[in-house]
């Protein structure tokens, strides 16, 4: 068991390090790990296209480049890995595809009939197909950003259900731990503090906030669960953040 822990530790440590050599300039290494890595990108893909893809396809080069953008987006300190982030941009990438695709044959239709109440009827008609199949899509991508979210709230031995049930009932508390939290991913010796001992660095907090030690402990699972929103990229939750300061 010990072994396979350390294989996969060094693993993750090689990939990184790929990724630092290819951010770097080495062209020749980008090259090869894409093309290493083609059978993910199709995995990913098929995923979101529900049958599958071939190299051929136009949605694998979409997944193609947006693997590529991975390689030069990803950072080590924000505490995931790059497969997670890429898997994630991937699938962003081709379900905006998917989308614009639609609303331009959609619209070639539209353009097609010369009746116009005949046009009319199919328009509306294929305007609320497309609202209907973006509030689908905006759904599972909520629900693939939930389910990122929950690992990397375990990692810290938290659960969703932490941000919740320990957010602060005051608006200005739940304000004044948001701030604690990005005060937290804006320091990056705290961060890495954070990320690398999985725990909230509580004393060198309380020496760069106005708040005591015994409100800072009190919210401690919620500050962590923010500072991990505020460092990933999650955007329906960090919809959550805001709601929750002008709440």
């Amino acid at each position: 068991m010990l072994g396979l822990l350390l294989t996969a530790f060094k693993k993750k440590r090689s990939l990184e390090e790929t990724v630092l050599k290819i951010q770097q300039g080495d062209i020749s290494l980008r090259n090869d790990t894409i093309e290493s890595f083609k059978p993910f990108i199709a995995k990913t893909v098929s995923s979101v296209c529900k049958r599958y893809i071939y190299e051929s396809d136009d949605e694998f080069s979409i997944g193609l480049i947006a693997f590529n953008e991975a390689i030069d987006k990803y950072s080590p300190e924000k505490g995931r890995s790059l497969l997670a982030f890429a898997e994630t941009l991937v699938k962003r990438r081709v379900i905006d595809y998917i989308r614009s695709q639609s609303k331009q044959r959609e619209l070639l239709l539209d353009l097609s009939l010369n009746d116009d109440n005949e046009q009319s009827h199919i328009y509306f008609d294929n305007e609320n197909s497309i609202n209907e199949y973006e509030k689908q899509k905006e759904s599972e991508k909520r629900k693939e950003e939930i389910l990122l979210y929950i690992s990397h709230l375990e990692d810290f031995g938290l659960s969703f259900e932490d941000l919740v049930e320990n957010s602060p009932k005051h608006a200005d508390a739940r304000k004044g731990a948001i701030m604690i939290a990005k005060l937290l991913m804006e320091d990056d010796e705290l961060k890495e503090i954070l990320f690398a001992k999985k725990r909230l660095p509580v004393k060198q907090l309380e020496g760069k906030v106005e708040v005591s030690r015994k409100t800072i402990e009190r919210n401690r699972k919620y500050i962590i669960a923010v500072a991990i929103i505020i460092n990933g990229d999650f955007l329906y939750l960090n919809d959550y953040i805001k709601g929750a300061i002008d709440g």
